[in-house]
C-alpha cells in the first residue's frame, strides 16, 4: 500500500509540473487584480491535475468506487466547465445549470440521492420521499459552491479538503468500509503535492492555483462520498447530520457571507473580500497563520462530528448545536470590527 501511495504522490506531482507548462502555453493563468493580490501570473491547473491523477487511479482500481464510471463522467464535465470559467469567466448562472444537471444525473443515473436526514429535528427519522430530489440538488450545488467560495488563500482549499476526506476516511475505516476509506486516503495523497506547490515550497515561480475546476471537483467529490456514506441502506457509516460537521466551516462561511450580501442589497454571488480568511488577515494574521487557524477550527468541527458518532450523541442535539454554532459564527463575523477594536483597546491598556 505504501508503495502504491508513493507512486500516486509522484504521479500527482509530475502531472502538476507538466500541466503548469501546458497552462502557460494556452494562457490558463490567474492575473493579479483588485481582489487577487498574488504576485505574477499563476497557472490554474491544480484541479485539472488532481482530476487526471484520480481518474487514472480509478481506471486502475475500478472496484473501489461503486458506479465509478458515472462519477468520472460527472467530474470530467465539471472540470471542463471549471477550466472554461477560469479561462473566460463564464456566467455563474451557466455554472449553476451545469451543477443542477449533474445533480439530476447523480440521482437518476448513479442512483445516489439524499433519501433521509435521520432524526435531525427530534421527531423521528425523516424520509424525504418526493422532496429527496430537490434536497439532493440543493445539497450538491451548496457543497460545490461552499468549497469554491472558501478558496481564497494559499493552501486553504487543500487543507480543508484534507480535513473533510480525513474525517470521512476515519469513520469509513471504523465501520469497515475499507474501499471508500482508502479512496479518501488516495485523494489526500493526490492533493498533498498541490498544497506544496500552492504554498511555494518548490519556489514562488513554481506556484499553482486550484482554479474553479478544482474547487468544483472537490466540492462535488465531497458530496458524492458523503451521500454514499450517509445514505446506505441499513447501518450507514455516518449519520446525515454528521456530514454537516465534516464540511461545517465551508458551509458556515458560504451561508454567512451570502446572508450578509443579501442584507446589503447585493447579489449573494457577487465576489468580495469579506470571507473568514480575509477577516483574519485584516486582524493582523499573515496567510500562513490564517491557514493554520482556519484548518484548526475546521478540524475541531470535524473532530466533534467524529466524537458524536463514536458516543452516539442524538442527531437532533448535533443538528441544533450546529445551528447554534452557525448563529455564533455569523454574529461574530458581523461584529468582528467592533470586537477587534475593543480587544486592541484592552491590550493597549
Amino acid at each position: 500500500m505504501f508503495i502504491e501511495l508513493g507512486f500516486i504522490f509522484f504521479f500527482s506531482l509530475s502531472t502538476l509540473f507538466i500541466m503548469r507548462k501546458v497552462a502557460r502555453h494556452i494562457g490558463l493563468v490567474d492575473q493579479p487584480c483588485e481582489r487577487k493580490l498574488h504576485y505574477g501570473t499563476v497557472p490554474l491547473v491544480g484541479g485539472i491535475s488532481i482530476c487526471i491523477s484520480f481518474v487514472h487511479f480509478l481506471y486502475l482500481n475500478p472496484d473501489l468506487l461503486p458506479n465509478y464510471q458515472y462519477y468520472i463522467v460527472a467530474i470530467l464535465i465539471l472540470v471542463i466547465i471549471g477550466a472554461l470559467d477560469d479561462k473566460f469567466d463564464i456566467s455563474f448562472k451557466l455554472r449553476f445549470v451545469v451543477q443542477a444537471l449533474l445533480s439530476v444525473y447523480m440521482i437518476r443515473v448513479a442512483n445516489i440521492e439524499l433519501n433521509t436526514i435521520g432524526n435531525m429535528f427530534g421527531f423521528g427519522d425523516m424520509q424525504l420521499g418526493f422532496f429527496g430530489d430537490i434536497v439532493t440538488i440543493l445539497a450538491v450545488i451548496g457543497a460545490i459552491n461552499a468549497f469554491n467560495m472558501v478558496d481564497g488563500i494559499d493552501g486553504l482549499l487543500g487543507g480543508l479538503s484534507i480535513v473533510t476526506f480525513g474525517s470521512l476516511g476515519l469513520m469509513l475505516s471504523y465501520d469497515g468500509q475499507m474501499n471508500l476509506a482508502y479512496l479518501c486516503l488516495v485523494l489526500i495523497v493526490i492533493i498533498l503535492p498541490y498544497i506544496l506547490l500552492n504554498l511555494g515550497v518548490f519556489g514562488r515561480e513554481r506556484r499553482i492555483f486550484m482554479g474553479d475546476a478544482g474547487s468544483m471537483l472537490i466540492g462535488f467529490t465531497v458530496i458524492w462520498f458523503l451521500l454514499l456514506a450517509s445514505q446506505k441502506v441499513g447501518d450507514a457509516p455516518i449519520r446525515p447530520v454528521t456530514a454537516l460537521w465534516f464540511i461545517a466551516l465551508p458551509l458556515m462561511d458560504m451561508a454567512a457571507i451570502m446572508i450578509r450580501r443579501i442584507r446589503r442589497g447585493h447579489s449573494p454571488f457577487k465576489p468580495d473580500r469579506e470571507h473568514l480568511h480575509h477577516i483574519f488577515e485584516r486582524l493582523g494574521l499573515n496567510s500562513r497563520q490564517t491557514l493554520i487557524v482556519i484548518c484548526a477550527i475546521a478540524t475541531g468541527f470535524a473532530g466533534f462530528g467524529i466524537y458524536a458518532e463514536m458516543v452516539d450523541i442524538p442527531e437532533y442535539i448535533m443538528f441544533y448545536l450546529f445551528i447554534a454554532c452557525f448563529a455564533v459564527y455569523s454574529t461574530l463575523l458581523s461584529k468582528v470590527w467592533v470586537i477587534s477594536t475593543k480587544l486592541r483597546e484592552m491590550l493597549a491598556k
